[in-house]
């Protein structure tokens, strides 16, 4: 209502009720009923750009009666610098040949006071014009050409959403530099809103990506109640939320509201158990807060600061704040924009109200008596020396942006006046040229910066990570530790530079050490000394048991070789039931069936044992699995030579007076079957009574992890079972070697002498393979070598007589047996 009070306009015709016939040659006249808001700055110029800066922080506001005419609005608080930035990219632009050559532009500042009447006055302003009157003969509207081709501003999002409603009906372009609401993105609502400052939609982004990678997963979050901070923190809330982030609490406040309101924020404060607190506020209501709290200070905060106060060298003097941390616009240079602001004279102050209120205020001296009771100003008065935020130009980073905006619209003029030699100052065009123009601007600032809009009128969003930082001097400076850029692939639009600082007693451990306390110290000081035996570090100040490895029965290798171990088995019991269903069968008697059961009998132990050897081992596993393997071999390869040794002494009885079966009968076998397997036994058993096979812990093979394995106890006792074995074995081999040629298909003696080549072989191998394998793997070429003779004996004493049973059972006869000729069924 204020506003409206303020700019409408009223039409007054002359007499038209008692004159109609003289209405149409009468010409209606349009007037404005309030005194126009005069520009703070103003430049002619062939095209006049508008611009509308917060200058002044807050507008004092008045009852109004709506009975006489509102008094123009009046504001407090001041900002120049902004402003004058504009002035001094116009001027540069005028002084360029590449850009509008043959052009001067001119400006037309506003002061919106940061409050939405009056930033909605002066656009209606820049839309229609200053003159009182206007008239036309045929109706009160406008031509379609505004008073101003393009806007730079505002500043707060609030007013610059009311202006863009505005100012979007007759598509005037408006180029804002820190309006950062994510709502402006919306070109439904505003279609000719741009903006060189990017949207909160990236800062609530990158807000909560930061706080995620501190650690603090607990916050407090304050924010303005106004477009801009209502809509920042909804952002970052729900950001925050997906990063698994929690919000003790959220408040909000707006510098206009009682005191008493501000008072409450600040109590939560104080009384919160979160000790990080975001805080997305415009730089006044920051201002009103930490104030507040500086009544009564809460327990140290690490504060999070939205871009519109942690760059702001005005809080600097609120140490509570120190450590602050929050994204920023970069930082720039201008090349000669500190100059152009301190190029300016007292007689240049009074040419304009807004400098001239700067100079008096600066000063403390009124300029030729402008100011009542206040001294003159005589002259001696050096701006160069001013030390306020006009004069300080170390951080150029919203200016910049004003910069940048400046640029934009002085581009899009240019693409609609200027063809490729020449620009037409006469040019007539519509607003809407300009902002189809302003939309496809890209091109790269004096200073560096590249300046284009997407779809939605927002550039790219970079950002510095600004920290708080205290300086030996005990003041406080803007460091940058990071950056923020959307152009980058999404894992790294946010980057750090910088390393925490390190404050510790003693360093932590490195691998391999773990912490020891020292005595009488506190828990931070420590000595670093060397994990234990069977300890390992792979991480810092702590030791952890080593990983134990052995061939478990889980494991891929040991189920792989448990099948074939009960294969074996079961493939021996077969052959024995075989056996014994034909035991009366001529193949069978003739090969000794006493000897070939009790060797399938040791055949099936020899694959059962090696069972024992998978598993966790133990004192008893250890002591069963050598021995159980070389009591059951030895029988195997007793049998084996028994058998062998009957072949050589039935073909010694054919002979004429040869009376050998006589001495080497059925009990004789028996006897010497026994014989061979007790002396293995007593190896055995002096073994284990002198020194037994017991679990081990290898520490030293690995130095990640300990090999549990069964230590021998003594070498020579495993060495003399399986060298025992190995002379049996190698004695069977030269007495089958010897019997291969004898005549007949009753000769069983070169199937023997292949079985033991092929056992011979297996454990050949095995002793250099067993030396060198490590860990669990020693156990599987055991277990491996175990397996592959036993397949060896079955396959090439047995396979052969299961064949002609079943498959040739004509051959199966007494005849063919006693047959000169050898058989080649298979």
């Amino acid at each position: 209502g204020d506003y409206l009070n303020t700019v409408y306009l009223a039409f007054r015709g002359q007499n038209t009720t008692s004159r109609p016939s003289a209405s149409k040659a009468d010409p209606v006249s349009c007037r404005l009923w309030s005194e126009p808001q005069m520009p703070g700055l103003y430049k002619k110029g062939d095209f006049v750009i508008g611009g509308i800066f917060a200058i002044h922080y807050y507008m004092r506001s008045e009852q109004n009666t709506y009975t006489r005419q509102p008094p123009q609005p009046q504001c407090s608080g001041r900002s120049l610098r902004f402003a004058r930035a504009m002035e001094f990219t116009i001027q540069e632009i005028n002084n360029r040949t590449d850009l509008l050559p043959g052009i001067t532009l001119g400006y037309q500042i506003h002061d919106s006071c940061a409050a939405v009447p009056m930033a909605i006055k002066v656009a209606l302003l820049l839309a229609n014009g200053m003159e009182p009157f206007f008239s036309d003969t045929e109706s009160c509207s406008k031509s379609a050409a505004a008073a101003v081709p393009a806007v730079v501003g505002d500043s707060p999002s609030t007013p610059s959403i009311s202006i863009a409603r505005m100012l979007g009906l007759f598509g005037i372009p408006q180029v804002s530099y820190y309006s950062t609401c994510a709502c402006l993105s919306d070109k439904r609502q505003y279609p000719a809103f741009l903006r060189t400052v990017p949207s909160d939609h990236h800062q609530a982004a990158a807000l909560a990506k930061m706080v995620k990678h501190f650690g603090w997963t607990w916050i407090g979050a304050v924010r303005s109640d106004s477009d801009y901070g209502n809509n920042g923190m909804a952002s970052f809330l729900k950001a925050a939320q997906e990063e698994g982030i929690c919000v003790e609490y959220s408040e909000s406040y707006y510098r206009t509201e009682p005191r008493s309101k501000l008072e409450r924020v600040a109590n939560v404060i104080r009384r919160s158990t979160a000790r990080v607190i975001v805080a997305f506020l415009h730089s006044g209501d920051m201002k009103f807060l930490l104030e507040e709290l500086e009544r009564q200070p809460p327990p140290p905060l690490q504060w999070i600061g939205s871009e519109t106060w942690i760059i702001d060298p005005e809080f600097l003097r609120f140490n509570m704040c120190a450590g602050a941390i929050g994204f920023g616009v970069p930082r720039s240079v201008i090349p000669g924009l500190r100059e152009f602001l301190l190029d300016l004279s007292p007689a240049q102050a009074l040419k304009s109200p807004l400098l001239t209120e700067f100079w008096e205020s600066s000063f403390s001296c009124s300029l030729k008596g402008s100011s009542e009771g206040a001294r003159e100003c005589d002259g001696s008065e050096d701006i160069r020396a001013l030390q306020n935020p006009y004069t300080d130009t170390s951080q150029l980073r919203v200016t910049n942006l004003v910069y940048k905006a400046t640029y934009a619209i002085a581009h899009a003029i240019h693409g609609v006046i200027c063809n490729d030699t020449q620009c037409d100052k006469s040019a007539k065009f519509t607003p809407w040229q300009i902002l189809d123009q302003a939309k496809k601007v890209n091109f790269t600032t004096k200073n560096g910066f590249w300046v284009t809009f997407d779809s939605n009128g927002d550039p790219v969003a970079v950002y510095e990570l600004i920290n708080w930082q205290i300086k030996k001097d005990g003041s406080i400076d803007f460091i940058t530790v990071g950056h923020y850029d959307s152009s980058k692939p999404r894992d790294l639009h946010l980057t750090f530079v910088f390393q925490v600082p390190r404050s510790v007693c003693s360093e932590s451990c490195p691998p391999g050490t773990r912490k020891a306390v020292q005595k009488g110290k506190p828990v931070c000081c420590y000595d670093c000394i060397p994990c234990a035996e069977g300890e390992i570090s792979n991480k810092t100040d702590s030791c952890l048991p080593k990983p134990v490895e052995f061939l478990s029965w889980d494991d891929t290798l040991s189920i792989i070789l448990t099948v074939f171990s009960i294969t074996g088995a079961f493939t021996a019991v077969c052959v024995a039931a075989v056996f014994y269903k034909h035991r009366t069968s001529p193949i069978v008697r003739a090969n000794n069936s006493e000897l070939s059961f009790l060797l399938l009998f040791s055949l099936t132990l020899c694959f059962l044992c090696s069972l024992t050897f998978i598993g966790q081992p133990s004192e008893w596993s250890c002591m069963l699995r050598h021995t159980v393997f070389g009591i059951t071999f030895v029988l195997c390869i007793s049998c084996v030579l028994g058998k062998t040794m009957v072949v050589l002494m039935a073909f010694r009885a054919t002979l004429p007076g040869s009376n050998a079966m006589k001495w080497f009968g059925p009990p004789q076998q028996r006897l010497s079957v026994l014989a061979f397997t007790l002396i293995q036994v007593l190896i055995c058993v002096l073994w284990l009574t002198i020194s037994p096979p017991f679990p081990f812990k290898n520490l030293k093979h690995y130095k990640e992890k300990i090999i549990l394995e069964c230590e021998l106890g003594s070498a020579i006792g495993f060495w003399a079972v399986l060298g025992y074995i190995g002379f049996l074995a190698l004695l069977c081999f030269i007495l089958a070697f010897l019997a291969r040629k004898l005549p007949d298909n009753f000769n069983e003696a070169k199937f023997i002498t292949f079985s033991m080549l092929i056992f011979c072989a297996v454990w050949l191998t095995f002793i250099p393979a067993y030396v060198s394998s490590p860990g669990k793997f020693t156990v599987a070429v055991e277990i491996f070598a175990i397996l592959a003779s036993s397949f060896g004996l079955i396959i090439c004493i047995f396979v052969p007589k299961c064949f002609i049973i079943i498959f040739r059972p004509e051959q199966n006869t007494k005849k063919h047996l006693m047959s000169k000729v050898p058989s080649k069924a298979l």
